[in-house]
């Protein structure tokens, strides 16, 4: 089968690859003439583990190919993806125009029945929209489809997430679309993961009731690690203790400065507008992005407390991306806080393993370093923002005898306090 995605960001670069390893024939199609440019020569613009092997594999397997004309790609495919981005707008609803532009050239060029796949993120009833698009652009009388079919794949793990997902949602209105995406994801079907097949607009709500969900339980024992810090109680044992209640279960419930990334602050934003839309106020999703933004100040007042007058100290930050295995800094809870020390008078020094790069894009007049202890030279406090395992055993000797002052502030729990006090470090985590 001949496939076409639309978008190279992290879900169509991601999916295209992966079809294209399932053994179709896959075209990525992408304005950005750079961006392709770069991609034929096998190299990824950003970092997703094992994504750039996977596309040199299949460039060079004949599978997989990148252009800047989505004609090529739409004339010569059954089934065409949209994995476009969908930003949000300053009042937190989704701007769709890139689905909608590319639905039209789509319509401009159909030369057949087609199958139009939305695998962006988008509010309930899009699906029905670009149908409408799609009949009143083409410039013949061609049947097609239209079908939601949600991505759910984790940065830092998404080719994993695409090849042994939890559940694959499709949702359509005709047989003949079931069967083609069934065949689309026939080696998942064979490995007996679970198909969920629906109608549009149930597909696509799926998407955000799930990501919503996430949100609220990450919210959830944050609030709880607060409250644990003020009565004595240690959140690392209360959420293994929920965890082990097969209702609740373990993930998700790891206390630290807040959500972040492309998705979950976008999609609770969207999903309150969309109820507000339909008149149904979503009071427990509202909550939920009111406290993760709470949380984060909570963060700096941490740190605040440990340093004490911010202005003129030095604050070494280990960690820029929003969680590990990843360069998106996109709403990252560790650019927002550094964002509110340098306001405070604070000097920033930070190093990432990945997202340095993307983060000068953002943050001005910060020191980045080449490694953790070029970080801590000459620091007054320490601040671990994101758990990346070369963070996890560092050498607490050397960072000790390099900074000012032996303070770490540790807002993902990777360390033992009581290991670290013995070792000579003022130090703080969160909820314990």
């Amino acid at each position: 089968m001949n496939i076409c995605v639309v978008g190279t960001g992290y879900v169509g670069l991601v999916m295209g690859t992966c079809l294209a390893e399932f053994g179709m024939n896959t075209i990525c199609s992408d304005k950005d003439s750079s961006k392709i440019a770069m991609l034929n020569k096998g190299k990824v613009p950003f970092y997703e583990p094992g994504l750039e092997d996977l596309v040199d594999k299949n460039l060079a397997e004949g599978r997989l190919r990148f252009s800047t004309h989505i004609k090529e790609g739409v004339q010569t495919s059954l089934v065409i993806f949209i994995a476009v981005g969908t930003p949000a707008n300053d009042d937190g609803t989704v701007d769709l125009r890139y689905v909608k532009e590319v639905a039209e050239e789509i319509a401009r060029h159909m030369n057949g029945y087609k199958v139009v796949v939305v695998k962006s993120t988008v509010p309930v009833g899009t699906c029905q929209e670009i149908k409408a698009l799609i009949r009143e652009n083409c410039r013949g009388a061609y049947n097609f489809d239209v079908v939601s079919n949600p991505e759910f794949q984790r940065e830092g793990s998404a080719i994993e997430d695409f090849m042994r997902p939890d559940r694959v949602t499709i949702g359509a209105e005709s047989e003949q679309a079931i069967a083609i995406m069934r065949d689309i994801y026939s080696v998942l079907y064979l490995n007996e993961t679970p198909f969920v097949i629906t109608n549009p607009e149930t597909a696509e709500m799926i998407k955000y009731a799930a990501n919503a969900f996430l949100a609220t339980k990450i919210t959830f024992i944050n609030e709880m690690a607060n409250l644990c810090e003020r009565v004595g109680a240690d959140v690392h044992i209360v959420a293994r203790a929920m965890g082990l209640d097969g209702r609740i279960g373990r993930k998700f419930l790891h206390p630290g400065p807040g959500y972040g990334g492309s998705c979950f602050p976008k999609d609770t934003l969207a999903l309150l507008n969309i109820g507000r839309q339909r008149g149904c106020d979503l009071k427990l999703v509202d909550s939920v992005i009111r406290a993760n933004e709470e949380q984060r100040l909570r963060m700096v007042e941490k740190i605040r407390g440990m340093v004490g007058e911010l202005g003129g100290k030095t604050i070494g930050i280990l960690g820029l991306s929003f969680k590990p295995n990843t360069s998106d800094v996109r709403e990252s809870s560790s650019i927002i806080i550094i964002q509110r020390l340098q306001a405070e008078g604070a000097k920033i020094k930070a190093y990432d393993p990945a997202a340095m790069d993307e983060a000068k894009a953002i943050l001005r007049d910060v020191h980045y370093c080449a490694d953790p202890y070029e970080v801590a030279e000459g620091c007054d406090a320490l601040v671990l923002l994101t758990e990346w395992n070369q963070f996890r055993r560092l050498d607490l000797d050397r960072l000790k005898e390099l900074m000012v002052t032996p303070i770490f502030v540790d807002l993902r729990n990777v360390y033992d306090p009581t290991k670290m006090r013995e070792a000579g470090f003022q130090y703080c985590g969160v909820g314990r």
